[in-house]
């Protein structure tokens, strides 16, 4: 649709409103309904927004050593932008008018701590140098039959899965509960979230899903709006949806890959396929995968961004621990699917569901990138059996703090990302650790109340 065709489909929606939302530092959706009338001079004037949302975490707890906001500052508004692109009908919502938005600073510039705005600095510097990034990102998650409140009551414990057992790839699951199976693959593609593939996973009420492959911003747009929905559309079946990445030490953990190639700027031709090779992959490609296994290690808490992502980093749960990468592995940090010009592309194993997916794909493609602008080889061979195994190259690091304390000290990512976001990233990195080391956990009563 032309920018006049949305404009006369919000005028005209009976509703008299539009949903707007904006992405945290966590990749939580905040936002509100603003009247027609607003969203129009929004559109024409900009608009702003309160910056609390990069001024707390995913509690709404405000972190205490934050520059960029906080009491010094009063948490103001800031200047904002609604990107008419990313225009959407609810369908859940009686095809309400949505859009997302992204923060600026007081100049009108693009704001340094904005995630989405982080993501097309990426894009800018790709564009750059002459690729057109193709990106899509694949979820795993659980389902419970609880609502919030009967979650809560339980304390989170003993919550009742959507089907019990384990169903990988099942089409008798598939058809246990079908009404919400059929609505997540029918109501994102109305939501303009086309998913390429939805099965059942490993694990007591799992899915994944597959998002339909897109350029990166538009690819990080989906993502980000896929975890919401997917949430409001279990709510209408008395379901709740958790994109944790380890819901129990006894389950594999949830992984939310992100697969990804350059093409040229025409779109023509995958810069990543080279048939002449043994592995089928260009120059490009080589030094796009040095690229990010170089830097890994100092990234890392922008894959794995809370205390609970470390758990499914463990040996043997289909997550990476090592510095790796191979044909076809699903071992590795990184696996590489070489079949055809058309699908050759990097996965990146290390991401897992409850990331931030603009800060996971400009990740991705800011450190691919700067393999090849320092023209990286890809001298490291490919893993090609137990990739957890495999140590010759380094391993990821065990921890949020030890990854977080990597990042800070390290130049590649203020090289890559910019002081101003790595200074204010890291801290909220580390406030999460100092909340976590507060709490008394079910697994320290276990071990120690009776005993000690």
């Amino acid at each position: 649709m032309s920018k006049q065709e949305i404009i006369e489909y919000v005028k005209n929606h009976p509703s008299g409103r539009v949903k707007l939302a904006f992405s945290d530092i966590d990749g939580i959706l905040r936002g509100k309904y603003i009247s027609t009338e607003k969203f129009l001079s929004a559109i024409e004037k900009g608009t702003n927004f309160c910056d609390v949302i990069v001024g707390w975490d995913s509690a709404d707890v405000l972190y205490d050593r934050s520059e960029v906001t906080g009491w010094h500052t009063g948490y103001p508004d800031s200047a904002a932008t609604i990107d008419i692109n990313t225009f959407r009908k609810i369908p859940w919502e009686n095809d309400i008018p949505f859009f997302l938005g992204e923060l600026n600073d007081s100049d009108g510039s693009a704001s340094s701590v904005c995630p989405r705005q982080l993501l097309k600095k990426a894009l800018e510097e790709s564009t750059q140098q002459g690729y057109r990034p193709m990106f899509a990102q694949e979820f795993e998650w659980f389902n419970f039959s609880e609502t919030p409140q009967s979650a809560n009551e339980k304390g989170f414990r003993n919550l009742t899965p959507l089907t019990p057992g384990m169903f990988g790839y099942s089409i008798l699951r598939s058809t246990l509960n079908n009404p919400f199976f059929a609505d997540l693959f029918d109501l994102l593609k109305k939501f303009n979230v086309p998913l390429e593939g939805l099965h059942t996973e490993t694990g007591p009420g799992t899915y994944e899903a597959a998002i339909c492959h897109s350029g990166i911003l538009e690819a990080g747009d989906r993502a980000l709006l896929f975890k919401t929905a997917v949430k409001e559309i279990a709510y209408k079946h008395n379901i709740m949806a958790t994109f944790m990445a380890k819901i129990n030490e006894n389950l594999p953990g949830c992984g939310g890959h992100v697969h990804q190639s350059l093409w040229d700027i025409e779109e023509n031709n995958n810069l990543f396929y080279n048939n002449q090779d043994p592995h089928k992959l260009s120059d490009t490609a080589k030094s796009y995968i040095a690229g990010q296994l170089h830097c890994l290690p100092f990234i890392l808490p922008m894959f794995a961004p809370t205390i609970n992502s470390y758990k499914r980093l463990v040996e043997g749960a289909w997550a990476p621990t090592t510095l790796t990468w191979g044909i076809d592995n699903r071992t590795v940090a990184l696996r590489i699917l070489n079949g055809s010009a058309s699908s050759c592309r990097v996965e990146t194993r290390v991401i897992g569901a409850d990331v931030n997916p603009y800060l996971a794909m400009a990740a991705c493609l800011a450190s691919g990138l700067y393999g090849i602008k320092n023209k990286l080889t890809l001298e490291q061979p490919a893993t090609l059996g137990n990739g957890y195994q495999d140590y010759s190259n380094g391993s990821i690091p065990h921890t949020l703090i030890d990854a977080t304390n990597q990042m800070k000290s390290s130049p590649i990512a203020a090289a890559l990302f910019g002081k101003t976001f790595v200074d204010h990233f890291v801290q909220t990195r580390e406030w999460e650790w100092r909340q976590h080391l507060k709490a008394v956990t079910d697994w320290e009563h276990k071990r120690y109340f009776e005993i000690i």
